[in-house]
């Protein structure tokens, strides 16, 4: 099977990760534009080249997988800052229209993105405004949306009336996202005819009141007005959906609808509601294996895999935080969900392990544990970056495409010893050294990356599995110039 993917921009986890895991079978073939026409953060790709891109590569794909922000605006930044008219914005849809009349048999699955609302002040992926009221537009609207369904105590009414932001900021605001939701709607009419077959919604940054929560609901009943329940899924994410669109690609072309029999570390883990996303962890899972086209096995023995789901105790925690709550002791034991795997393992059961015990990195001590356990390598999937969902889609869709060694090698480095282990390093103890800030180390590049590159090697040569399976460390680059996130080549 051939597929064509334009993915959400050109970040690793967009633009390298959906190659990574297509080139685990040589069933596939994976088309992504080049580099030169994606767009770089807030600089939109260009939308003429990608239209002529789609046109030029479609013959003989079975699939086309479209990030809808990247074909309307230039990529998800872009989404956020944009100045287009609506007339502008339906006519680069349009080559949706082309696509399926040269080949009316193609699949084509779309993503696009629900608005997010950050919950924090920061202009590096948002308006300008946002550095000064991002969080008090994300609490405005989330208190006005409470009270209208709920009402507000004493203490939030006195928090919303304290809320001063100019009228001309909410204004703005809220036209983008207005304009956003109205593309929402319009690709469901894409849906509604055919052009498209499958469609994803996916809820960067949710919540489950405010702006993101409305948007949403307008998306929800124009999908039950049109009774097209059955080809949309919506739910939190937005990195990881060209994975779980890949997995689903190549399921239905080989007519494969793979089990998972979920293994949480905690009682509590199907129920807790993971930071920026809006519901608990079992009913994200849900969405994600249909979206993959896969499904729950009720029990070990009726399944292709199983899914260890490393959960926190009781709430999920940022690995920027100083401190762990106890909870991640006392409310869930470790060991034991270690040895557990170990024994599924040892069973023959395949093992794909989504380490969503905290958000922005995966569990050091999890890894520490299956490494003396001796059984780290043997996992056929692995996945702890960012959100819970962001793991979760990148960890189906690897077990769906089938085990991978360097790819499960990239992952632990990446997700474990950088964003969980040298990232911090070197925030807390060099960058103030260097003069320079988490978010922008662009005055010092080269040099930030060459000790990124130093010290992962010696985070990585720590674990026992380093010595089983040596990785040199090619290169490392910071694609937006900030510590959050990293690309690496690997040898």
């Amino acid at each position: 099977m051939k597929i064509l993917l334009l993915p959400l921009d050109e970040r690793p986890c967009n633009y390298l990760f959906p190659q990574m895991i297509g080139q685990s079978s040589n069933k596939v073939e994976l088309l992504v534009p080049g580099k030169s026409i994606l767009g770089d953060k807030k600089r939109p790709a260009d939308t003429t080249m990608i239209a002529g891109f789609l046109r030029e590569n479609l013959d003989g794909c079975t699939n086309l997988i479209i990030s809808i922000d990247t074909l309307v605006y230039g990529g998800l930044i872009p989404s956020r800052l944009h100045y287009l008219t609506m007339q502008e914005a339906f006519s680069r849809l349009e080559v949706l229209k082309e696509l399926k009349a040269l080949d009316k048999d193609i699949k084509i699955y779309a993503f696009n993105c629900i608005m997010r609302t950050p919950q924090y002040d920061s202009s590096d992926e948002e308006p300008d405004y946002y550095a000064e009221y991002g969080f008090a537009l994300f609490r405005r609207k989330y208190l006005l949306d409470y009270q209208e369904r709920h009402g507000l105590n004493e203490t939030e009414a006195a928090e919303l009336s304290a809320i001063s932001i100019p009228d001309e900021v909410i204004k703005d605001y809220e036209t983008r996202r207005d304009f956003n939701t109205e593309i929402n709607l319009e690709v469901i009419k894409y849906l509604e005819r055919g052009i498209i077959d499958f469609l994803v919604f996916p809820q960067d940054d949710s919540s489950p009141y405010g702006y993101t929560a409305l948007s949403q609901k307008r998306v929800i009943d124009a999908v039950k007005k049109a009774v097209l329940d059955f080809k949309v899924m919506i739910y939190p994410g937005a990195d990881e959906v060209a994975l779980s669109l890949l997995a689903r690609a190549y399921n239905e072309f080989y007519d494969l609808e793979p089990s998972f029999y979920p293994y949480y570390a905690s009682i509590l883990g199907p129920t807790i509601v993971p930071l920026f996303e809006d519901r608990p962890m079992y009913e994200s899972l849900k969405s994600h294996l249909r979206a993959c086209r896969a499904k729950l096995a009720l029990s070990p023995d009726k399944a292709d895999f199983i899914l260890a789901i490393n959960s926190p105790g009781k709430a999920v925690q940022d690995t920027y935080d100083e401190e762990f709550d106890i909870s991640y002791s006392s409310y869930r034991n470790l060991i034991d969900f270690c040895y557990q795997i170990r024994d599924f393992l040892n069973e023959g059961r395949k093992v794909a392990l989504c380490d969503s015990a905290f958000c922005n990195g995966g569990d050091f001590q999890l890894i520490r544990y299956l490494d003396e356990l001796n059984v780290l390598d043997k996992l056929c999937s692995y996945a702890g970056w960012n959100t819970n969902c962001n793991t979760l889609g990148t960890t189906l869709a690897q077990a769906c495409f089938g085990a991978n060694l360097p790819n499960l090698l990239y992952r632990i480095i990446e997700d474990v010893c950088y964003q969980a282990d040298v990232r911090h390093d070197i925030i807390n103890n060099d960058l103030e050294g260097l003069g320079l800030e988490d978010d922008d180390v662009s005055a010092k590049l080269a040099e930030v990356e060459l000790l990124i590159k130093e010290k992962l090697a010696v985070s990585y040569s720590a674990l026992n599995i380093s010595r089983k399976h040596p990785v040199v460390i090619e290169e490392v680059y910071l694609p937006w110039g900030r510590m959050f996130e990293v690309g690496m080549e690997l040898g």
